[in-house]
């Protein structure tokens, strides 16, 4: 299936599992799906199994979304213990994003539907809100401690044939240039490992690629080699410090989960990764460059990327979004060392190369995941590599086949809605062609508010925006309505700003 018709699929309501290989697009069709939806009025909560997928979408995780946190069944007294502000964002939610599913076990999603039902009161799947699962069962599995309650991939969860997902396959590659590399990622999916693609993988130990980054499957090596790196260069060093906005366990949750650094230090000549996709394209997560200089004033760092371009580096922000909420968020310059990264960390990322280390590779599917980050064999060295690493579990080899003979029949049963995209697209075209009127109207609607608020629609100046901060950070029972005659603007302007400063929760 390709990615016009997903798209069409997920806007017409239906409940999906979105699927495909590494580098098929699947991060690209949610964000679009998530930007129209939001814009035709839908409430949509995004949410992953893991932190770092959720950042990569600005959600949260679904443990801490749905309230169950690390629950293996149904508190007794979930619905009761929940908070306001937890029911609500459940109960507003039209449309529910479950990413990395692979990582899933089948009892916690039968869990989240049950819970779903309970807090909105309707005895249907996850309680009628439309659920969209996302993920490749051949990355990493769920994780279980021996002390856990086991169970399997979410494709084997009891309500899996109630809520009945249309599966989306996505089969067109975007990331592997390769048509080696290709045929390996694919043996592998299929289990079909061959000698002559074992052999393709051996002659890539020790190949010169270049300083690339090294990918490795223990924080500890991480850590040790970057900071070795650093410490070698002899030059100045620059550092950027982290600021946030909200509080408790939001923002903490944020921090541990984002690859942003609370501290980054730099040097010239220290080997970088962007860890953030730039909106105007001109870097992507995982692009790799060099620090070649700081501008002298604001000491912002310029990157040249490994195809020669040079990028004056700016902040970026991460947000923590529970359901329309912002609950946190992180500024920072989106950058972080890259002489080492783990594979955990590396997922999702397209990298430009890879040294890759799987001779302690320990799971299934983390070989598929490290070697599929890079775009051909020629960009690939090897340190090693042990039979786990070539391993992919028999379960998703056996669901990967069911999925696909699905997609097939889903595909050409809901085809015509292909032609959803094209009314959307000579809708926009006929109001570009239109334009927009009312310009007058506006002005005079700005004229009266700002006869009541002077400053109305007006930029923050800095020290009234640090006087707000102050007072409010004060712990001072102050009234919004007070704050309005201070500052000269509207109410909800007042709101706004406090929730940028102090995340959702801040006020009422």
């Amino acid at each position: 299936m390709d990615q016009e018709l997903a798209l069409e699929i997920l806007l017409d309501g239906h409940n999906v599992l979105l699927t495909g290989p590494a580098g098929s697009g699947k991060t690209y069709v949610l964000n679009q799906f998530i930007k129209l939806a939001k814009r035709d009025g839908k409430h949509v909560s995004v949410t992953a199994t893991t932190g770092l997928a959720a950042t990569h979408l600005g959600g949260a995780t679904i443990h801490s979304w749905s309230g169950l946190g690390i629950h293996d069944t149904l508190p007794k007294y979930y619905v009761d213990d929940l908070t306001k502000a937890r029911r609500e964002t459940i109960e507003k939610t039209d449309v529910l994003i479950i990413d990395e599913i692979s990582m899933l076990h089948d009892y916690r999603l039968d869990l989240i539907d049950e819970a779903l039902r309970k807090v909105r009161g309707l005895d249907k799947p996850f309680g009628g809100i439309q659920v969209v699962l996302s993920g490749d069962f051949y990355q990493l599995p769920p994780i279980s401690r021996e002390e856990d309650r086991q169970g399997g991939f979410a494709v084997d969860a009891n309500i899996w044939e109630e809520m009945s997902p249309v599966i989306c396959y996505l089969t067109t590659q975007y990331r592997q240039s390769d048509n080696e590399l290709s045929s390996i990622l694919q043996a592998m999916r299929d289990g079909d490992l061959r000698r002559k693609h074992a052999e393709a993988l051996l002659r890539r130990v020790g190949a010169d690629v270049g300083e690339v980054t090294e990918l490795h499957t223990t924080n500890v090596d991480v850590d040790r080699i970057n900071s070795q790196r650093l410490t070698a260069i002899e030059d100045d060093e620059y550092t950027y410090e982290m600021e946030t906005t909200g509080r408790g366990r939001y923002l903490d949750s944020l921090k541990r989960s984002c690859l942003a650094q609370e501290q980054l230090l730099l040097k010239k000549d220290a080997l970088v990764m962007f860890i953030k996709n730039n909106p105007e394209k001109r870097y992507a997560n995982g692009t790799l460059g060099r620090v070649k200089d700081f501008e002298p004033h604001t000491h912002s760092p310029i990157i040249e990327t490994l195809d020669g371009r040079k990028i004056k580096v700016t902040q970026e922000t991460w947000e923590l979004r529970d359901g329309d909420k912002k609950r946190a968020s992180i500024t920072q310059i989106p950058l972080r060392l890259a002489w080492a990264i783990t594979v955990h960390k590396s997922q999702g990322m397209t990298l430009d190369g890879a040294v890759i280390d799987l001779r302690r590779a320990f799971v299934e599917g983390m070989g598929y995941v490290a070697l599929s980050r890079v775009r051909g064999l020629e960009h690939l060295s090897l340190v090693g590599i042990n039979k786990m690493a070539l391993k992919v579990s028999e379960r998703a080899i056996e669901i990967d086949s069911q999925l696909r003979s699905q997609a097939q029949k889903d595909a050409a049963r809901l085809g015509h809605l292909r032609e959803n995209a094209q009314k959307r697209a000579e809708k926009a075209k006929k109001l570009a062609e239109t334009g927009t009127s009312g310009s007058s109207s506006w002005t005079d609607k700005l004229e009266k508010m700002r006869s009541k608020y002077p400053n109305a629609y007006r930029p923050w100046k800095e020290t009234d925006d640090k006087k707000l901060v102050e007072l409010f950070g004060d712990g001072k029972e102050i009234d919004v309505q007070e704050l309005t005659v201070i500052f000269g603007r509207h109410p909800g302007s007042i709101r706004s700003r406090l929730k940028k400063h102090f995340g959702d929760d801040a006020v009422v």
